[in-house]
């Protein structure tokens, strides 16, 4: 692994009732990574967030930010490093205009005018949202507050940009501009990614890894590892991606699919190298356990309706 990014051992949270929310958790992630945590509800995903950037002071273990401990380090040091776009846009955009939210961060970390301006122009292009500084939050579409609040984590110019449940509420269209803005500052701006979310679809697309967390971490491991464990996705109460299920039914017709696709581009490979390997086609048909073996996978995926 390169240089770390967030190192997380032993974590453990309780929340003032005395519930018990996160035990024992221990990860890490290395600079430059793209990795997705993902739970059921209740798993602790959002409060482990909390904690990485103490707004949350764990009862018992240690959080480093690039070496450094959380729990030694002023909120101001924190937030140079670390930025963290939250489920609800709402939760982020407060001020008059847009421009007044994206330059809340900058004012306050003591940039002068001209710089404060800069990195308001920069994170707005980023997003997608120049032209739109003098406008007042609650005019915006819910994608583009979604987009604003990415915008407010940006300029502070982060290393490392958490995500909370990114693609919640949105239209197909805004979902998958999201998905592509998380890819791209990943891979273009060289930002460290954090995403917790239910959306099993976005995963292959904006994590290399994934960590499954169930109030302790239960599972580590790539995409398919994660995707492909069947016991571990019913205990944890989690789905498959719909191209690897509608994959599954095409085996059923007579597909031989050894990796089974997981995202649209995987799918798109997949078929294109079956067509190409066939003569220009491949061939489906019904057998005498189609039925059955249809059947069958209906049943193993009854747990997740």
């Amino acid at each position: 692994m390169s240089q770390s990014a967030i190192k997380v051992e032993n974590l453990n949270y309780r929340y003032p009732d005395g519930t018990e929310a996160l035990t024992d958790v221990s990860l890490e992630i290395g600079k430059g990574e793209k990795v997705a945590i993902v739970g059921p509800n209740g798993a602790g995903k959002t409060t482990f967030l909390l904690n990485l950037n103490g707004v949350l002071e764990n009862d018992r273990g240690r959080v480093e930010i690039f070496g450094k401990d959380v729990e030694g380090l002023e909120r101001s040091e924190i937030i140079q490093h670390l930025g963290i776009v939250f489920q609800d846009p709402d939760d982020q955009l407060f001020m008059p205009t847009i421009f007044d939210d994206v330059a809340f961060a900058p004012m306050n970390m003591g940039l002068d005018g001209e710089k404060v301006k800069k990195r308001v122009e920069e994170a707005l292009s980023t997003v997608g949202l120049s032209g739109h500084e003098e406008v007042p939050p609650q005019n915006l579409s819910y994608g583009e507050k979604k987009k604003a609040s990415i915008a407010v984590a940006l300029s502070i110019k982060p290393e490392i940009l958490i995500f909370d449940e990114p693609t919640s509420e949105l239209d197909p269209k805004s979902r998958s501009e999201l998905i592509g803005k998380i890819k791209e500052l990943n891979e273009k701006e060289e930002i460290t990614t954090l995403t917790a979310t239910h959306d099993v679809n976005a995963v292959p697309e904006i994590a290399d890894r994934v960590y499954v967390l169930n109030k302790r971490v239960i599972a580590e491991g790539t995409p398919r590892e994660v995707f492909t464990n069947e016991n571990l996705l019913e205990e944890n109460s989690l789905d498959t991606p719909d191209v690897f299920k509608l994959f599954k039914v095409l085996n059923c017709f007579g597909l031989d699919s050894g990796n089974l696709p997981l995202s649209i581009d995987e799918a798109i490979k997949e078929l294109t190298e079956k067509i190409e390997t066939g003569s220009g086609h491949m061939h489906l048909h019904v057998h005498e356990h189609t039925h059955e073996d249809i059947e069958k996978l209906r049943k193993r995926y009854e747990h997740h309706t």
